[in-house]
């Protein structure tokens, strides 16, 4: 699932921005704008459509998420006006980078307790693939056939080889899912010391979850907005649009590499003790592109990116269930997603307006990296011992 989210991620549609802001004569802050308008309605839909994975078999909920995933790709390809697009930007950002995803974590985390940190990160190894290889088959596919016949394959994929193995690698999970619901029973009935989960209405009013959000969603705001507009930089800094989108696989193996290691530091430490430092790669990630224009330069770049991308996902991922318990943890997911989504849809605009106006990357990286001290700070406070009275 993390894999086939690919599609309606930032780093793929990204790709193809320079050829639909030709096609559709939209400025930087015009593109940024219609992607932060289908982001939004993709947010907003997620608080209900995302608490529905509490609701619906597995099995049927994946089965809607890919056919969905499958015609948003269809859709893309055809749109041939901004309405359209905006409509298309919504279809593949719900499907893909929302519920795909929200699958995938919402899984590991329910059903995974002890290695719950390693359920996470191995799951997050179909985005680093995907991060690493698609972009750059999406160039090539679109200088071979251009972008709309792109999508049109993206479509094919979904249905002849997502929907199928989605399909087989669920058989048997009715079962699985019983004896999951009794071992919750067992657990309430036996154990008066087990923590309690938390349901929606007592996570938003917890201090803490308002806390974690800014540093939940700094990642989603600034590597959207990187990756979005990376044509762009490269267009800025010189450099050629295949050397930036080749080394989005330093960027894949790193955060491969990093997410395998985080996921047993998450089962160790917990969550909560390593929270705190994950937005400091992305930081020095923004001062390196800002301070040179050396094609060598993206190289650290996407190295720094990777290390943010494994240490901050599979945490924050693993963060809720730490704090809140697991069985309504799609419904607390699909309440701080949405958040990070708009904050996701936030991002390319606020860049893209800004590039409009004529200011420069470089300081466009600055204020990136105060934002993410500054969230830095506010998880230091929400993680600290005396408000974690419910840990244990």
């Amino acid at each position: 699932m993390t894999l086939s989210s690919s599609f309606g991620q930032t780093y793929f549609i990204g790709v193809f921005g320079p050829e639909i802001q030709t096609e559709f004569n939209l400025s930087h802050t015009e593109w940024g704008t219609i992607y932060m308008i289908g982001t939004v309605l993709s947010a907003v839909l997620l608080t209900w459509s995302g608490a529905l994975i509490d609701q619906f078999s597995l099995q049927r909920y994946t089965l809607f998420v890919l056919i969905l995933l499958t015609v948003s790709c269809v859709f893309m390809s055809t749109t041939v006006s901004m309405l359209m697009l905006i409509g298309a930007i919504f279809l593949l950002r719900q499907s893909g980078q929302s519920l795909a995803m929200h699958i995938a974590t919402t899984t590991m985390s329910r059903y995974f307790e002890s290695d719950r940190g390693r359920a996470i990160s191995l799951s997050m190894m179909g985005a680093t693939v995907g991060g690493s290889l698609l972009p750059l088959i999406a160039v090539l596919g679109i200088s071979m056939v251009g972008w709309r016949w792109t999508y049109v394959g993206a479509a094919i994929i979904c249905s002849c080889f997502f929907i199928p193995l989605a399909l087989w690698l669920l058989r048997g999970h009715s079962n699985r899912h019983q004896m999951h619901i009794e071992k919750i029973k067992s657990e309430n009935n036996h154990s008066m010391n087990k923590k309690k989960s938390w349901n929606r209405r007592q996570v938003l009013r917890d201090r803490r979850f308002y806390l974690l959000l800014p540093g939940f969603i700094a990642t989603d705001i600034v590597v959207t907005a990187m990756f979005f507009h990376h044509i762009n930089l490269a267009n800025e800094k010189g450099w050629s649009h295949t050397w930036i989108t080749g080394n989005y696989v330093i960027y894949s193996i790193v955060t491969l590499f990093v997410t395998l290691l985080t996921g047993p530091l998450i089962d160790r430490y917990r969550a909560i003790r390593i929270a705190p430092f994950v937005l400091l790669p992305i930081v020095a990630a923004l001062l390196v592109i800002s301070l040179s224009d050396s094609t060598w330069v993206v190289v650290l770049y996407m190295f720094l990116l990777g290390i943010n991308s494994g240490l901050c996902y599979p945490t924050m991922s693993a963060l809720w269930p730490e704090l809140y318990g697991v069985e309504f943890i799609g419904a607390i997911r699909s309440l701080a997603t949405p958040v990070a989504l708009f904050g996701s849809a936030l991002g390319p605009i606020i860049m893209g307006g800004l590039m409009d106006l004529d200011v420069n990357v470089d300081a466009i990286c600055m204020v990136f990296s105060g934002y993410c001290l500054l969230a830095t700070v506010f998880i230091f406070f929400a993680v600290r011992k005396k408000h974690l009275i419910n840990l244990d």
